[in-house]
Order: structure tokens, then C-alpha cells, then sequence
């Protein structure tokens, strides 16, 4: 009896994923790296040595020192100090707050939406899917750097502008994911047995057909979570998206351009490699997601 017990955890969906996504060791190491970035960022008051946000602890006798000097706080600079005397080490994880608190919250907010369209336009079909599809088309023909840097000029600078401007870029990504996925889902016997028995429309789309289109999304949001950080610091170094006040790592690596000509490299090279670690261990963990949810893809 426990011999088939334990056949049967083992065979339970959860762990057969746990099992398949462990087969690629690289994608288990960018999945590490990432928690470890997520932990780091989310813990950086209990260790990093200065808050680049109190102006009070900021000194710009401090500015451009070099890794490892000491600053006027007796503290050691890991990674040297930016322009205005932050302490790089400390900034970098303090951005990097800033930067998956953007990724996070602009990809559920423009997966919802997108979700939503795409599920509506599959199911009812008509003058409805058109133009939803045809908006979707018209989003995805235009680059999303371009589109992104109009619409924050336009809403200004902040977290909260970039965030809209993102997901007003990224829906469409969602909405034709789901829409191909809910197309073969509403062919099935299921949702017509749904239909016949009367339940409102809402209830078959969002509790019948969603939950069958949800292995797509999940691996369009890990990379699309990447884009957005992406974007971020591609915004923030152009000088649209966030305030010099709130170092992100986008803004680090722009305070840093102006200095690398004359030898002062740490500003902008530490906050890059940060950002290139954090993407790529996004990318490489998505890239398994993909794998793993369609075996179809399996190598």
C-alpha cells in the first residue's frame, strides 16, 4: 500500500514540473540567482552600509571615489560611489527594488488586461474580436521602446507613469497569446456543455477557459517581466523615466555615462552587470517555463 502511495505523489503534476525544470541545470542556476536578486533587493535596509534616498547620509565630498575607498562615514565603498556621492553597492540594490517592483507590477496589471481582451475577443468572436485583434495589430507593429518613450514624455517621470506607460505597451503581447489558446479551448466539448446548461458567459470564459490557457501566459509574463525592467532602464537612462532622486539602475548607469571617458567605469559598469544578471536569469528561467509547459518544444 505505501509502495502505491508513493507512486502516486510522485506521479502529482507539481512534482513532475519540479522534476522536468530541474533536468536543465542552467535554468535552475538562473533561477537561484534570481531569488537571491529578489532577496537581496527586498532586504537591502538590514545591510547595505547607506540609503541612497536620505539626502542627509548623502555627501558629495563623497562623489566619484574610486572601489573599495572609504567614504566620510567610515564606511568602505564596495563598488565606489556615483556623481553624487551614493555608494554604488548600496544603490544597485536599492534600484533593483525600484526595478522588479516595476516588472512585477506592470506584468499583472498588463496581463489581466490582456487576458481579458484576448479571452473576449476569442469567445464572442464578430465586429468584437476584429477590433480588439486589429488594436493588438497596431500595438505590435510599432517598436516598444518608441511607444514607450511617447507615452512617458507625455505622462511625465515617476514609477507610477512608467508603470502605465508599460502596460499600455505590453497588453497586447497577453491579449494574442490568450485569444490563440481560448480559440481551441471554445471548440470543445466542455465549454459547449457549459453553454447548454446555461451558465453566464463570464463564468465559461473566466472559470471554464482561462484556467486552460494560463501555461502560455505564464511563460509570456516571465519574459515579458524581463522586458519590462529592460524598459525601465532604458527609460531612466534616456532622462524620461525616473527622477535623479530614485536611483534605479537605469538612472545609475546614465549618472555614470558622462565619467566613463575619464576612467570612472564603476559608476556605470557595476549597476549594467546587475541589470544584465537580473534579465538573463529571468530569460533563462522562461525559457525553460516554455520548454516544460509545451513538451512539444522539449529538446
Amino acid at each position: 500500500m505505501s509502495a502505491v502511495v508513493n507512486t502516486v505523489r510522485e506521479e502529482t503534476p507539481f512534482r513532475r514540473f519540479v522534476s522536468r525544470f530541474a533536468e536543465d541545470r542552467i535554468a535552475v542556476a538562473g533561477f537561484v540567482i534570481f531569488v537571491l536578486i529578489v532577496l537581496a533587493a527586498v532586504l537591502a535596509p538590514l545591510y547595505a552600509p547607506q540609503n541612497p534616498y536620505d539626502l542627509a547620509r548623502v555627501d558629495l565630498m563623497d562623489s566619484r571615489l574610486p572601489p573599495g575607498a572609504k567614504s566620510l562615514e567610515g564606511f568602505t565603498m564596495l563598488l565606489g560611489s556615483d556623481g553624487v556621492g551614493r555608494d554604488i553597492f548600496s544603490a544597485i540594490f536599492y534600484g533593483l527594488r525600484i526595478s522588479l517592483a516595476v516588472g512585477a507590477v506592470s506584468c499583472l496589471i498588463a496581463a489581466s488586461v490582456g487576458m481579458t481582451m484576448g479571452l473576449i475577443a476569442a469567445y464572442f468572436g464578430g465586429r468584437v474580436e476584429t477590433l480588439i485583434m486589429r488594436l493588438v495589430d497596431l500595438q505590435l507593429s510599432l517598436p516598444s521602446v518608441l511607444v514607450a518613450l511617447i507615452l512617458v514624455a507625455m505622462f511625465g517621470k515617476g514609477v507610477d507613469k512608467i508603470i502605465l506607460a508599460l502596460v499600455l505597451v505590453q497588453w497586447a503581447y497577453y491579449a494574442r497569446t490568450v485569444r490563440g489558446s481560448a480559440l481551441v479551448e471554445r471548440r470543445k466539448d466542455y465549454v459547449k456543455a457549459a453553454r447548454c446548461l446555461g451558465l453566464p458567459d463570464a463564468r465559461i470564459v473566466f472559470g471554464e477557459i482561462l484556467p486552460n490557457c494560463l501555461a502560455p501566459v505564464i511563460v509570456v509574463a516571465t519574459v515579458q517581466t524581463a522586458h519590462a525592467i529592460s524598459l525601465e532602464a532604458t527609460l531612466s537612462f534616456l532622462g524620461v523615466g525616473l527622477p535623479q532622486t530614485e536611483p534605479s539602475l537605469g538612472v545609475l548607469i546614465a549618472n555614470g555615462f558622462q565619467y566613463m571617458m575619464s576612467g570612472k567605469y564603476w559608476i556605470s559598469f557595476f549597476p549594467g552587470l546587475a541589470l544584465l544578471i537580473t534579465i538573463v536569469a529571468i530569460n533563462l528561467v522562461g525559457d525553460r517555463l516554455r520548454d516544460v509547459l509545451n513538451p512539444r518544444l522539449e529538446r
